[in-house]
């Protein structure tokens, strides 16, 4: 069984042995690209099968990344296919690019999500007033090396924002790779603009406009915009946590999301993987994009 040499490390520790790898199927910036997890081998469900807590205090959590900091083409998730590789997303049949709002060059982080968690769109959450996006939880990776598609990092929890997005609250945590320089002296959300001076804010500004070259209004935030600490994004994380278990169980409507799984056991979903039948490893190269995708669009007020 192929798969690729990407460095996805497995635990805590980042001496031990990798574990995770991921199955590559078709060319990059094509509607046929998935990129799928495997474990030790085994095909496993990106939004299901990789633990969300990578040690038992529950204080680093595996994060996948879905998009590398500095790119441009939005992957997710797939949520309706089988194992939910990540997959860039389309609008009427055609890829989805982020546009570069000046200064910014695609995303400001490595962002990805949270295995095993999920926002339960039919939840009112009591503070922001606005239901879940349907959606694992979304997480901004603030360290300084750039990830890799299908990569798990360990991250540790630091703050959230939580954005409106068309009237759906829609979590993003805010984190750092365990094995980031940086990391030992960041805790906790106020650590972040002492080591980190202006992240937050270009943060908050990138969610706000990077809509607006496509046409829609500006996000909105709850709480005024302002980053929450690291306790009640644990929370936040925990109730999400919670609410994918009651899917998985069968105990909340699942609407079009795939559950098919590998290793969750009490899930009338899962699979033996040898019976999937998936697509064999391939490495091609991306496929060219239109060049306009490198355009600057200068946002009036972006800064303000």
């Amino acid at each position: 069984m192929a798969t690729s040499t990407l460095p996805t490390r497995g635990g805590y520790d980042s001496k031990a042995p990798s574990v995770f790898s991921v199955r590559k199927i078709g060319a990059p910036n094509t509607l046929e690209h998935r990129v799928y997890i495997e474990k030790d081998g085994v095909p496993v469900s990106a939004f299901h099968d990789v633990p969300l807590y990578a040690n038992e205090q529950q204080t680093v959590l595996n994060m996948i990344v879905e998009i590398p900091r500095w790119s441009n083409a939005k992957q997710e998730i797939s949520k309706d296919e089988v194992l939910n590789p990540i997959k860039q997303d389309t609008k009427k049949g055609k890829l989805r690019f982020v546009r570069n709002c000046f200064p910014h060059k695609g995303y400001i982080f490595n962002y990805g999500a949270f295995s095993q968690t999920w926002e339960d769109p039919s939840a009112t959450h009591p503070e922001t007033k606005a239901k879940g996006d349907n959606d694992p939880l979304d997480v901004c990776e603030i360290g300084e090396a750039v990830g890799k598609v299908g990569e798990i990092k360990q991250v540790k929890v630091l703050g959230v924002m939580a954005l409106l997005d068309e009237g759906e609250t829609d979590w993003k945590i805010i984190a750092i790779d365990v094995n980031d320089p940086l990391a030992p002296r960041l805790n906790d959300i106020e650590d972040v603009e002492r080591h980190l001076p202006g992240l937050l804010r270009a943060t908050n500004e990138w969610f706000r406009i990077y809509k607006i070259p496509d046409g829609k209004p500006e996000n909105q935030f709850a709480f005024s915009g302002e980053c929450k600490n690291r306790k009640y994004a644990m929370d936040v994380i925990r109730e999400c946590a919670e609410a994918w278990e009651r899917m998985v169980t069968g105990k909340t409507p699942k609407g079009d999301i795939s559950l098919t799984n590998t290793t969750v056991p009490h899930s009338n979903d899962r699979t033996d993987p040898s019976k999937l039948n998936l697509p064999k490893h391939e490495e091609k190269a991306p496929a060219p994009i239109d060049p306009s995708i490198d355009k600057w669009f200068y946002i009036s007020g972006a800064s303000a």
